[in-house]
């Protein structure tokens, strides 16, 4: 399993004052996407479901992507994961004078990457238009890629209004995947014992048995991230070989794993959905847990998911976490990576 992915960061300078709610997520993200139908969308208006230009319509592909009827290893794919994360300000700030900057994180995978320049462009005649309560404007000052390390490059300025080209990240979990087939993990169940610590920042939903739970055994946490992974492959990574045969080896394993803390808790977060014009409930847990066992073989795929996220409402930036292998933490002592 090789996914493509590619982490960017725009950034704003507002015109006037402008108000964003303090997780900006749905702000974004909302505007967005009746931004980007207008720009790129032949017909403006219908269902995309019945549209005869839905095989190549960039809209489609980004927002409205259905999956056949089918059925896999994971069960009956009822809707394929978005192929963008947008990751909003963490700061709570909601207010912003003119002349001040602010900033917004995307994350481009698989065949989406190629679409950047639509992304910049509705975000640049978003931030045009005006955002936030009162629809203050701003303006898309530029743009730049950042490395797996950190490193930063400019690849956007709106005085110039060109993309330079830049390279594409790989999350490669083919090694591990080859390991687990020829060692069968399954039978690795005296391994030593390891800690880790998972920090949920954003509202994170994960369903199981068909209801979002918080109730978070590890088994449940890794058969949702496997399934966004494997489906994020399946669906915009199209050069990408199948490799299936781990998946319930590694779940089967993820029983022995057990849960030393926790902290979880519910957040309640609603947004108005304009395209279909009804208010959504998005809620979902944030907080600390710390699970033990023989995590080694989950380890790779736990720091996929670290960049690609879990469960649903990822485009809005839902279920963002960090990392931490230190025995010594705890949720109440958490050094985040």
């Amino acid at each position: 399993m090789k996914i493509p992915y590619k982490r960017f960061t725009f950034i704003f300078e507002a015109e006037e004052e402008i108000y964003l709610p303090s997780y900006k997520g749905s702000t974004f993200r909302g505007a967005f996407g009746t931004q980007f139908k207008k720009v790129v969308c032949a017909l403006k208006k219908g269902d995309c479901r019945d549209c005869l230009l839905k095989q190549r319509c960039v809209y489609a592909y980004i927002f409205e992507s259905y999956s056949p009827d089918e059925a896999n290893i994971l069960g009956k794919v009822n809707a394929i994961p978005h192929p963008f994360i947008i990751e909003p300000p963490e700061e709570e700030k909601q207010r912003y004078l003119a002349g001040q900057t602010f900033s917004m994180g995307l994350i481009l995978i698989g065949d989406a990457i190629q679409y950047l320049p639509y992304f910049i462009y509705t975000f640049g005649l978003l931030g045009k238009n005006g955002i936030g309560r009162g629809r203050g404007s701003c303006q898309l000052q530029k743009v730049h890629t950042v490395s797996p390390r950190g490193d930063t490059q400019s690849i956007y300025r709106s005085k110039t209004r060109k993309v330079e080209s830049f390279s594409e990240e790989y999350i490669d979990l083919r090694p591990s995947i080859l390991a687990i087939m020829e060692e069968n993990v399954s039978d690795s169940v005296h391994d030593a014992p390891e800690e880790i610590t998972l920090r949920f920042l954003t509202p994170t939903r994960l369903k199981y048995d068909g209801k979002l739970t918080i109730d978070l055994e590890f088994h449940v946490f890794i058969r949702q991230l496997l399934r966004r992974l494997f489906l994020l492959r399946h669906y915009h990574c199209k050069k990408s070989p199948a490799d299936e045969g781990y998946h319930r080896m590694l779940i089967d394993k993820a029983r022995t794993i057990s849960i030393k803390e926790t902290n979880l808790r519910w957040h309640d977060w609603e947004r108005y959905s304009r395209r279909q014009d009804t208010r959504m409930k998005l809620g979902g847990f944030v907080g600390n847990i710390v699970y033990t066992g023989a995590i080694s073989p989950f380890s790779p795929f736990i720091e996929a998911g670290k960049i690609l996220h879990v469960g649903k409402g990822t485009s809005f930036g839902l279920g963002k976490y960090i990392i931490s292998y230190d025995e010594t933490a705890t949720i109440f002592g958490h050094k985040g990576g």
